[in-house]
């Protein structure tokens, strides 16, 4: 009867330990580690000196944190990945800005510290989770790039994602060049 006590004693420790942990608001975020860009960045200085060769360009893209279902009161958390194409077979491409806003327009998070460069048909993403709500129903990003004046804009796409059960539900937006 006493190793029953002490047995009943231990998992109602590991209970509440794993109960606190569960009730933890403190959960990263993965869309976002900070160094996850250090092997792509690029000196701006260097960028500066090919400027004169460089078109610089800006994309907007839509992403869709949540979408209503049935009503307004009734949404559905969806995670987005972030696409960030280079589809010249020749040249490396340049992004300097990657910036997270939410529906009201408000800057959530930068991604680059630097600039980073993509090499040729070379594909990085961003993935927002399901959990992150920040974003909401209308959120965006706005891309700053630069590539030489005979390169093809990168591409920017995002993919929004959500399982329940046996149900999904996947659709896709495409960037659209603002500057």
């Amino acid at each position: 009867m006493k190793n029953l006590y002490y047995i009943l004693q231990i998992t109602s420790v590991f209970f509440l330990f794993g109960l606190s942990l569960a009730c933890d608001d403190s959960k990263k975020i993965s869309s976002y580690h900070a160094n996850h860009w250090e092997d792509h960045y690029v000196d701006p200085e260097a960028i500066g000196t090919k400027s004169d060769s460089l078109q610089e360009g800006k994309t907007y893209l839509s992403i869709y944190s949540h979408i209503y279902s049935f009503s307004l009161e009734k949404s559905q958390n969806l995670t987005a990945m972030v696409s960030l194409r280079n589809v010249s077979a020749t040249d490396t491409i340049y992004i300097s800005k990657a910036d997270y806003y939410n529906t009201k327009g408000e800057l959530i998070r930068h991604y680059f510290k630097k600039p980073i460069y993509l090499k040729p048909l070379e594909t990085v993403e961003i993935v927002i989770d399901e959990s992150d709500e920040h974003g909401g129903s209308g959120a965006n990003f706005i891309f700053e790039w630069s590539t030489k004046s005979t390169t093809p804009e990168p591409l920017f796409e995002a993919i929004m994602t959500s399982l329940r059960g046996s149900q999904g539900i996947s659709f896709t937006t495409i960037g659209r060049r603002i500057d």
